[in-house]
């Protein structure tokens, strides 16, 4: 399949315009609720939307009738490993505001499109063999995911310990990437699935990649300038998304 029909997998299909809303509106502190609207508690929904994209990798390894490829699995082990810190740990710890139900089955329904895309494509379809493991492009790749995961959780933790019980009015965030970007959590999981892209050197894997970054891209940017507008003491030196550049 050409890289353009993926693309319009992520890309052009309709569910996308559920899935974003507008890119300030759909969840957190961007999000506009009109009365009709009906929520879940931010707990549940993160979980039930994220829980498909754990699962169906698992399913398709322990039901897979191919030989096991040391490399293949290593990568898809990953992909289930983020999808495991965002189902089970991130879940129970985020302190969110309630999620609208469309914005839930949208993401759900996404995270079972990628997740059978991805497993089945790397079980079934990848051409890589017993020896990809020591390839310098799945062994580079996996350190640039562990990074963007490692700067991913860090900043979810910042993110999380801002305000103490009770407290309810915005802080500007510090520490870690955040003296740098807006963004720093979105920023790490944008590394992440470019990592993950190099090292399955798959065009499923670039194309989720892609569309990572033209999701949550903008909302970094939706951040920044919310920020921006609140704090008038903002760091300037601070961007968006990418440090000293956007």
């Amino acid at each position: 399949m050409l890289l353009s029909q993926y693309l319009d997998i992520y890309l052009g299909v309709p569910l996308l315009h559920t899935l974003q809303c507008t890119f300030e509106g759909c969840y957190g502190r961007h999000m506009a609720l009109s009365p009709p609207v009906r929520t879940v508690p931010a707990r549940l929904a993160w979980f039930i939307q994220e829980v498909p994209a754990l699962v169906i990798p698992l399913l398709l390894m322990v039901t897979s009738q191919k030989p096991s490829i040391i490399g293949i699995y290593m990568v898809l082990g990953t992909f289930s490993l983020h999808y495991f810190q965002r189902t089970v740990i991130y879940s129970l710890l985020i302190k969110g505001k309630p999620f609208p139900l469309s914005t839930m089955v949208a993401g759900a329904i996404f995270c079972i499109l990628n997740g059978s895309l991805q497993g089945h494509y790397l079980l079934h379809c990848s051409p890589l063999d017993d020896e990809w493991s020591a390839d310098y492009r799945c062994r580079t790749g996996l350190v640039v995911f562990y990074v963007g995961m490692a700067i991913n959780i860090h900043s979810d933790y910042i993110l999380r310990n801002l305000r103490k019980p009770g407290e309810e009015a915005y802080k500007i965030p510090t520490g870690g990437l955040f003296e740098y970007v807006s963004g720093a959590n979105y920023l790490g999981e944008i590394i992440e699935w470019f990592g993950f892209a190099l090292a399955t050197w798959s065009l499923p894997a670039l194309a989720f990649a892609l569309f990572t970054l033209s999701f949550i891209g903008p909302r970094a940017y939706y951040h920044h300038r919310f920020y921006q507008e609140k704090f008038k003491d903002y760091p300037k030196i601070r961007k968006a998304l990418i440090p000293f550049i956007i």
